[in-house]
């Protein structure tokens, strides 16, 4: 068996220190190669965490731009209305009338268009959007109860003025409806009282929320405006 290169001796000086020169070259090489694959084992971990950081703050970004988004996006919440005694504050156009409360069964031929309280059937219709008419006698009954009854006419309210009309309405206490025929584009009607405007986007229909939502001076007040009849085309 040949002697490795680090223990090759030579009788010969000139023959053994070529031969030292080759094993230092041999030991240099090798130490060359470690050191490379050491550079490339650390440039592989830079990568590794360059490519994580990456992807752990595009992750961030994205998680922090949804947030974000969500806020910016989401829709406004519903206005909230304080329920009180109807304090009689002037409105302009607004107008009171004095009805009947009571019970009864079948179609009832109100004094007001829409109505603004009277006879009315036992049910009330849960508050709510709708995207059909609704009946009176129902309607006239969740009046009773302290909610505000949105009406338009669909010849001139669009899809636009709808929005707006939405914008104003509470979460609860609150219904919306066509009203084929009305003689004005919109009709806001609490118990014994109506607001006639010729635009979704009139400011007295916020005002008439904030004097009359869930008025403490009808008939039966705090009554809920759920949890019975839910109309045609309830959104």
């Amino acid at each position: 068996m040949s002697p490795s290169p680090d223990k090759r001796k030579s009788g010969n000086p000139a023959t053994q220190a070529e031969i030292d020169l080759t094993v230092k070259q041999q030991r240099e090489q090798k130490r060359q190669q470690k050191l490379a694959e050491y550079q490339k084992q650390i440039e592989r971990r830079k990568r590794g965490k360059l490519v994580w950081w990456v992807v752990g703050s595009t992750a961030a970004l994205a998680v922090i731009g949804l947030v974000v988004a969500s806020f910016v996006f989401a829709p406004a919440p519903p206005p909230s209305y304080q329920a009180g005694n109807s304090t009689g504050r002037e409105i302009q156009g607004v107008e009171t009338f004095e009805n009947r409360s009571d019970h009864v069964q079948g179609a009832v031929t109100y004094e007001q268009t829409p109505p603004a309280g009277g006879p009315h059937n036992p049910i009330w219709l849960n508050c709510g959007v709708y995207t059909e008419p609704q009946q009176n006698e129902n309607a006239v009954h969740s009046l009773e109860h302290g909610a505000i009854w949105i009406t338009y006419d669909p010849e001139r309210v669009d899809a636009a003025g709808i929005d707006a009309l939405k914008a104003v309405m509470p979460s609860s206490y609150a219904i919306l409806s066509p009203y084929p025929g009305l003689d004005s584009a919109v009709a806001v009607s609490g118990w014994n009282h109506q607001l006639k405007v010729d635009a979704a986007t009139d400011p007295r229909i916020e005002e008439f929320f904030t004097e009359y939502w869930r008025s403490q001076n009808v008939p039966e007040p705090n009554a809920t405006c759920s949890g019975a009849l839910d109309g045609p085309g309830k959104a």
